[in-house]
């Protein structure tokens, strides 16, 4: 397995990165526009594995024949498990979806169960309520349906998405409080934009029976991959850091780290092509740090590794999905940080305490647990820690494959150890 030794020689950071185009908006807007009958650019695309998985299936699906049954491998891309399953079960044929040894654990039943109540054709190859699913696709009644919506936003923005080519149009109540509700409201805004009738109507969301219309788009920067440059910019003595495409007014609800790194003392300029990073002038860091993540999970990891680094106590909650994600992420979290000196308290499958203390470079190899997040939120702690090794670092490529590279543009030492 490869390593990457990761080395910081400074304690003050200066630099420009462009980032990728954001892998939620990019998938989104790829299935409606599989969905339309009108073409369309898209620009600013991003250019990360999940994406591209998409992509390579949406090619496959427009050329192919639906007189055999074609197999759909996803990899570890659970959004793209969600969205394609979905969009499958509305589409004439006959079809496999699969996945990594990862992706087969991780559960599926809740959008299979809705999908089947508005009349689709899907089955369960192996273990009941986990990939691989066999589908027979058709055209969908629609109607009304209930979901829970407290495992994944990803099963509901799913049945949203192939909502107007149903026959009646979807109606979702739901039995419970939405987590990562800014991705639903990412995935309404985006359908209005092409043209669907979409309301939010207390505890349910309603969807008309319509077409979707072809109009250009332009993603925005990916705000996922710009907190683990706020985490450099935290760690850092002195910063002036541009990162390209990202916007004031986005989509995205992880633009919520604006206001996260704030008070770890990293201040937001919003300009025109992008944003600039600076520190705080005389700024006092607090001596507590505690926020619930339920709407923006994908954020959790890089701001335990920041609080531990500068040593915060921390309690993050809100984690009820991490341990269903690429690893389990709460539990390799804890673990890893174990192996920078720093104690932890596991609460449940909601949350966790990071304990004050100070960081020691690691005695190990950090592991990644086969999940991008974790590499990307470890790497900004040789700030501290002067050199780390993580292991498997291609494991980036599934959101933002251009990582090592911009580090290394940004003035780290990088080098790749083949074991």
């Amino acid at each position: 397995m490869k390593k990457i030794h990761i080395r910081s020689r400074f304690d003050s950071i200066a630099a420009q990165v462009n980032l990728s185009g954001s892998k939620s908006e990019s998938n989104r807007v790829l299935i409606i526009s599989s969905l339309c009958d009108e073409a369309f650019s898209i620009r600013d695309i991003s250019v990360s594995k999940d994406t591209t998985t998409l992509i390579d299936i949406l090619t496959a699906l427009r050329s192919s024949s639906a007189e055999r049954e074609l197999v759909f491998d996803v990899g570890a891309a659970g959004t793209v498990m969600r969205f394609v399953t979905a969009l499958l079960s509305i589409t004439p044929g006959h079809f496999l979806i699969t996945g990594s040894e990862r992706m087969k654990k991780r559960p599926i039943g809740i959008l299979v169960d809705a999908l089947r109540d508005l009349g689709a054709e899907i089955e369960y190859v192996n273990e009941a309520g986990f990939p691989p699913l066999r589908i027979h696709g058709k055209k969908l009644q629609g109607g009304h349906i209930s979901m829970n919506p407290t495992v994944s936003s990803q099963f509901v923005s799913a049945v949203l998405m192939i909502a107007p080519h149903t026959q009646q149009g979807v109606t979702i109540s739901f039995n419970g409080v939405p987590v990562s509700k800014p991705y639903l409201d990412m995935t309404t805004s985006i359908m209005k934009y092409f043209g669907a009738q979409v309301q939010w109507n207390e505890n349910r969301l309603e969807v008309e029976q319509g077409k979707y219309t072809g109009k250009d788009f332009v993603i925005e920067a990916d705000w996922s991959s710009a907190s683990y440059w706020y985490s450099i910019a935290a760690l850092s003595k002195k910063c002036d850091l541009f990162l390209g495409g990202l916007q004031e007014h986005s989509l995205q609800g992880d633009q919520v780290l604006t206001d996260l790194f704030l008070s770890l003392g990293v201040k937001t300029n919003f300009e025109e092509q992008g944003i600039r990073l600076t520190k705080q002038n005389d700024f006092q860091l607090p001596e507590y740090f505690e926020f619930d993540f339920s709407s923006c999970p994908d954020l959790a990891q890089t701001l335990a590794c920041t609080c531990a680094a500068l040593g915060i106590e921390s309690k993050l909650t809100g984690l009820s999905t991490l341990n269903l994600k690429e690893s389990r992420r709460i539990d390799a979290l804890s673990e890893e940080l174990k192996n920078f000196g720093i104690r932890t308290t596991v609460l449940g499958n909601s949350g966790i305490e990071i304990h004050r203390g100070n960081l020691f470079p690691p005695k190990n190899t950090v592991k990644t647990y086969a999940d991008h997040r974790m590499a990307m939120a470890f790497a900004p702690l040789a700030l501290v820690c002067k050199e780390l090794v993580i292991e498997d670092p291609m494991v980036v490529e599934k959101s933002y494959p251009a990582f090592w590279n911009d580090l290394e543009h940004a003035g780290f030492e990088t080098e790749v150890e083949i074991a």
